[in-house]
This record gives C-alpha cells, structure tokens and sequence, in this order.
C-alpha cells in the first residue's frame, strides 16, 4: 500500500470519528426546562352526582363533593370547609327545579317539605294550586304539558238574548272571553314534572298555579260555561299581563267589559 493510500485512509477515519463525536450531542445544549404550571387554590363544593328531576327528594348518594376553583365557586355554593354535614343535611329536599349532573347546589333550588306534600313544597309563597278538568279539545290537543303558560277562555251560550218578557225568537249566543291570562300549569294529572321529551300528555285534569283571586274567578267561572286553556308561545310566556284598565287608556273609544254575556261596565280613555 503506498503512503498516498495511507494518509487517504486516515483521513477518512479522522473525519468519520469527529462526525460521530458531534453526533452525540457535545455541542447541543440541554433544553430548557419546562415552567411548572401554577396550581390554583380550589375549594370543595357540593354538586349533584346524578340528574335530580323536578320533584324529587334528594338522597345523599344523589350528592357529592368536587373541587371547584375558588375564584369561580359563588357564594351561593355549599363548601365542605363551612358546611361538612351539608350532604347529610340536605337529604330529604325536595328539588324545585331539576339540577343537572355536576351542577353545585344552591339551596335557593331546593325545599324541605317538613311533612307537607310536594305541590305544597313547591308553590310559591301567596300562591294555590287549583286543579279543573280539561280535555282533548278544552287542553290543545294534550300539547300542553307542565311549566308551559296558558290563556284560560270561557265560553258561554246565552239562550235567546233577543227574547223579552217571555217573548220567543232570536237565536242562541256565544261568547268567549278571556278569564286569565299568562298562568303556569303545574301539573296534567298526576304528572308534576318537566317535559322530558314528552310530545303530549292526554290528561283529564289541569292544575293551575293561581293567585286567591284568580281562584275565585276560575271557580264562577266554571260554572258558567266551558273552559278552555290556550297555549302560549314560549316566546311571550314571560311578557308581562295587560289589564283591561290599561287597554282601555290605549283605545280612544273606551272598552266594553262583558261579564259572562252582560256589559259590566265601560272603561274609558283618560287624556
């Protein structure tokens, strides 16, 4: 072999040896560390474990306790540091609204029923729960299903209102009026809950959530003729109810009230 092979050869291994040194990694640098995440403080607050449905009593396995962070957790919420016994405490409420799995519980949600039943619980403080049959065609066609708002419409046939003193001819009357307005049903039948994914319920008895004189007014009422609940759009369920008083200062001409077919009285504009 001649010298010329020779240096060419170690050469090579020179430049094979010094591409494997550098491969290594000598002149790389290690990688910066990470910064380590800081960890928010958090405080233990009570959620519901399961979906609780309106009405139902809440049972201690429906509740549990879960890490919430402290900057987001309301003052509304049960935390363990304040209330440790708050899942046993709870047990027995009855929920007024349903609460949704992991959702905290507020107890402006819940009701003790201290005995009573659970319309009783669940009606609101100056408010009643009257119930009055309904049927296919008097309740949309079994469309309207608890927590929706009605309209109530009475409907009254006047015999022969063309008749005096005895007198015959003229032809039977029907009138139709709006008794109230804007009320929530509580419940169809035996059924006190949300929707559910229910399309209808054909029930045969509505009961409504009523002030004491709106009881009074729906129990005439039902003896005079035949009532019939409207449904109303979700959209305007919360709009606020307009008294005849206020619709007569909007109508130039005044507004006739009828009472069960006979004029009661005549409101008119003031300007």
């Amino acid at each position: 072999m001649n010298t010329a092979r020779i240096v060419v050869l170690v050469i090579a291994l020179g430049a094979g040896g010094v591409a494997a040194y550098l491969a290594s990694g000598f002149d790389n640098k290690p990688a910066p560390a990470l910064p380590v995440a800081e960890k928010l403080p958090t405080v233990e607050v009570l959620i519901a474990k399961n979906d609780i449905q309106l009405g139902q009593a809440v049972k201690p396995e429906d509740l549990q306790w879960q890490s919430w962070p402290a900057a987001t957790a309301s003052s509304a919420f049960i935390r363990r540091d304040s209330r440790p016994d708050a899942q046993t405490q709870i047990a027995g409420s009855i929920a007024r609204v349903p609460l949704m799995q992991g959702e905290p519980i507020r107890e402006q949600k819940l009701v003790r029923a201290e005995g009573s039943g659970f319309m009783a619980a669940i009606l609101p403080s100056g408010m009643r729960a009257v119930s009055t049959e309904i049927s296919a065609e008097t309740g949309a066609g079994g469309f309207i299903l608890p927590n929706d708002r009605v309209d109530i419409v009475l409907t009254r046939r006047l015999k022969n209102p063309d008749g005096a003193n005895g007198a015959t001819g003229g032809n039977d009357l029907i009138l139709s009026e709006v008794i109230l307005s804007n009320i929530r049903v509580l419940a169809i039948d035996q059924a006190p809950k949300e929707k559910d994914g229910q399309n209808a319920v054909l029930g045969k008895t509505v009961t409504l959530e009523l002030k004491p004189d709106q009881v009074a007014t729906l129990s005439a009422s039902r003896q005079g003729g035949t009532l019939t609940l409207a449904l109303r759009s979700i959209a305007d369920a919360n709009a606020s109810e307009i008294s005849i008083e206020d619709l007569a200062a909007k109508r130039p001409g005044g507004v006739n009230v009828i009472r069960f077919g006979v004029q009661a009285r005549q409101l008119t504009s003031q300007k």
